[in-house]
């Protein structure tokens, strides 16, 4: 079976630099405007921004428990929320609307059946020239993220 770290699934890396927190998670004074208006307290302006900054990055929306600690915390300080605010949905129905906002704001459609086409498409035409299932998870992700 082929492992995740063969495959372009984007994922947070196991060790960040000051560096890297500081050009990838770091939110402008305009994201943290736009998420504040569009929250009512603080644990959901956590979730959004981190939501915001993780799709900026890595072009998907990972689970916030999957978030590294050391991102949550840059982030928390950089809004300077309250020391052990946590980025928390109560609700699933606040998630899907937070990655509603973030897919406006990025300018990004978003269309399952269209994105299952595509991949669908990319595999059966490079399932001729390409067998192992990394190569044809890479290829496909590429077509649906870049089409």
């Amino acid at each position: 079976m082929t492992s995740i770290e063969r495959t372009a699934y984007p994922r947070f890396k196991r060790l960040i630099t000051a560096h890297e927190l500081h050009l990838f998670s770091s939110p402008t004074r305009d994201e943290v405007q736009w998420a504040a208006d569009a929250t009512d307290d603080d644990e959901h302006l956590l979730a959004l921004l981190l939501v915001l900054k993780s799709y900026q990055r890595m072009g998907c929306f990972p689970a916030l428990e999957d978030v590294p600690a050391q991102v949550v915390e840059f982030v928390r300080r950089q809004v300077e929320l309250p020391e052990g605010t946590l980025p928390v949905y109560r609700a699933e129905r606040t998630a899907r609307h937070h990655r509603g906002l973030v897919r406006k704001r990025v300018g990004v459609k978003y269309d399952q059946g269209e994105a299952r086409r595509i991949v669908e498409r990319s595999i059966r035409k490079e399932a001729a020239a390409k067998s192992r299932p990394a190569d044809l998870i890479n290829i496909a992700l590429e077509k649906a993220l870049f089409s």
